[in-house]
């Protein structure tokens, strides 16, 4: 499916024609360049790659710069790969004029991490307080997590303590609820993954 490449802003909120309140998340989209056209014949299969955001010469590779050189443009911190555009060449740009208000759009992102955390705060445990797991001298230990001879092991996918977060996140059927094409803006109702200032990818 096409789509563009973006970095989220931040939240805010807006009205709708009813007086309500709608939170929203405000998205910087493009302008992205095309730094690879893939084709069946030569790759095994059609395809558009996309680049966004700048990148210091002296940190890219060499290896990249001749990729970048090819497409006649600088380079780029993040590159995505998309199907479904057509008649796209090297160096063409691609801007936030892809989507318009009103359609639902899909954003692809990496949650925020937040570590290594037990599992009241990861999976919800309610603790000694409301009877379900935990021990009664310790509240927020996980309590048994295995049977006994039989089977003798752990079963796989056993809620435990462990990283929380730091994950791939899609978000889908996000409505469009502007588009500011002059300051490269896209504004969807809802929430999206991952922090301020963090890479998106936006897919219709």
């Amino acid at each position: 499916m096409p789509g563009i490449i973006g970095k989220k802003v931040g939240m805010t909120s807006i009205y709708s024609a009813e007086g309500k309140a709608l939170p929203c998340t405000v998205i910087e989209a493009g302008p992205c360049v095309v730094t690879q056209v893939k084709t069946q014949d030569r790759d095994g299969y059609d395809a558009v790659q996309l680049g966004f955001g700048d990148r210091k010469e002296k940190n890219t590779p060499n290896a990249l710069k001749g990729h970048f050189k090819k497409a006649n443009t600088s380079p780029k911190s993040k590159l995505v790969e998309f199907k479904g555009f057509d008649n796209l060449n090297l160096g063409d740009s691609i801007n936030v004029d892809l989507f318009e208000e009103g359609e639902f759009v899909s954003v692809v992102g990496t949650s925020k991490g937040k570590g290594f955390q037990g599992v009241v705060r990861r999976h919800g445990f309610g603790g000694v307080g409301q009877a379900t797991h935990g021990q009664h001298n310790r509240l927020r230990a996980p309590g048994s997590i295995g049977a006994c001879s039989y089977p003798a092991r752990v079963f796989k996918g056993m809620r435990m303590a462990g990283q929380m977060g730091n994950k791939r996140i899609v978000m889908e059927n996000l409505v469009v609820l502007k588009v500011l094409t002059d300051k490269n803006l896209i504004v969807v109702k809802g929430s999206i993954p991952g922090s301020k200032g963090s890479t998106v990818t936006i897919v219709k």
